[in-house]
């Protein structure tokens, strides 16, 4: 991937004058960032019961594509839908996993071969080697600012394998799952560009943990909090100044069709105030912000930390602000929320899916390592933003701006910049 990006790429959204725009600025800075492979990990593997006869057939398990896996079933037996039964159970953790029926047509031709009904349950071991994995990806970020410190000019270049590669897309219309072209800080700086290379690679990729491009905010917030420095702006003031005057703009993907600037920049003032930004902390604490837009929804998060090279890191506390729309049930919210975060830090800190000479390595918890309860963030501030708008989706709304507040709140508290995943090897 890191070799594509001295080539030319896709270009999947270009406005202005880009090239005339950068060097022009005042200001220039280019970085890059890389997010490796990951895998969902859910608490309980893939699993199915199947029970395939000579007229009907009975698929028991864990689905979140049910409709999927009665079309696979009727294409592995012949048939009709309408003989095929599905029954749904609790998920055990989903994640987009479950979008894959692959489980599904395991245990349906096993049963149709045996001639018996057949209860499949993958290993922990089967699970992390043949999952639909989070794609990795290197990203190149430049930008250049004027005297003022406003933002003219934007590229973003990510080079990575698809989502959707090895799941029956059309290789040319793959991009926009992994690079939402309508995306933050789209429509809010005049000269913007975003190129895409897609690499080859035998590991299948899929939905994880909502779309894509949520990994993405690691490198733009990251990015962002950057920028407000050499801009020599705070960098919550950078972030109001950039999403400027409330506005309604086209959001064509995921999540739209409208995102609201001043909906964001909201939850960005609410979990400011919340952790009282700006204050004075001790030697080798840190404050770190990141806001994102998805489904619908906004989140921004603080993070406080505490770091030294002799003690390493540790996460104090996270405010997290949340538009959600109207909400029904704010238990339900605050529960998705802090689920999300350390689910958020566990990804960041450690996960990484290694693969050597074709095979999976990091095959169980021992190599995989998961967020434990002592590095769990112990106190978690959710503020819910009252609304009339309608309600949108909240379950993928806390892991995105995790990674970049608590990698912002580090290089506050005296750490370093971090452009890597898993942040454990950094630290």
């Amino acid at each position: 991937c890191r070799s594509l990006l001295a080539k030319s790429g896709q270009i999947v959204r270009d406005d202005g004058n880009v090239t005339k725009a950068y060097a022009e600025a005042t200001t220039k800075l280019t970085r890059r960032y890389r997010i490796p492979t990951v895998s969902h990990a859910q608490l309980e593997p893939q699993n199915c019961i199947a029970d395939v006869q000579d007229d009907r057939c009975v698929i028991i398990g864990p689905l979140q594509s049910p409709g999927g896996a009665s079309v696979m079933a009727s294409s592995l037996t012949g048939l009709d839908r309408l003989a095929i039964d599905i029954k749904y159970a609790r998920l055990g953790g989903g994640f987009g996993r479950r979008l894959s029926n692959d489980h599904v047509a395991e245990a349906v031709t096993i049963s149709k071969l045996a001639g018996i009904p057949v209860k499949l349950i993958w290993t922990r071991e089967d699970d992390l080697s043949h999952d639909f994995y989070r794609p990795m990806g290197h990203q190149e970020l430049s930008a250049g600012l004027d005297q003022e410190g406003n933002l003219v000019s934007w590229t973003h270049r990510l080079a990575g394998r698809p989502k959707h590669y090895r799941r029956g897309r059309n290789p040319e219309e793959i991009f926009d799952a992994d690079l939402y072209v309508d995306d933050f800080p789209a429509n809010l700086v005049d000269n913007l560009r975003l190129e895409y290379f897609a690499a080859e690679s035998g590991l299948p990729q899929g939905s994880w943990r909502a779309p894509a491009h949520t990994a993405n905010a690691f490198v733009v917030q990251s990015f962002i909090d950057e920028l407000a420095e050499q801009a020599k702006i705070d960098p919550l003031e950078f972030r109001l100044m950039l999403l400027g005057k409330p506005q309604e703009l086209l959001y064509e993907q995921h999540g739209g069709p409208i995102f609201d600037t001043g909906r964001l920049a909201k939850t960005l003032r609410k979990a400011a105030d919340a952790a009282n930004w700006g204050r004075t902390l001790p030697a080798g604490h840190g404050l770190g912000i990141a806001a994102h837009f998805t489904f619908g929804g906004y989140c921004a998060q603080v993070a406080e930390v505490t770091y030294s090279k002799q003690n390493g890191l540790r996460v104090l506390k996270v405010w997290a602000a949340v538009d959600v729309g109207t909400v029904v049930n704010p238990n339900g919210v605050i529960a998705q929320i802090e689920g999300g975060i350390n689910d958020g830090l566990s990804t960041a800190m450690g996960q990484q899916i290694l693969v050597s000479g074709g095979q999976v390595k990091t095959q169980n918890f021992d190599t995989y390592p998961m967020l434990r309860i002592n590095e769990s963030v112990p106190d978690i501030e959710v503020l819910i933003i009252d609304s009339s708008s309608e309600p949108s989706g909240v379950g993928e709304m806390g892991i995105p701006p995790t990674a970049p507040a608590i990698a912002n709140a580090i290089y506050a508290a005296g750490g370093p910049r971090l452009y890597d995943q898993p942040f454990r090897q950094h630290l």
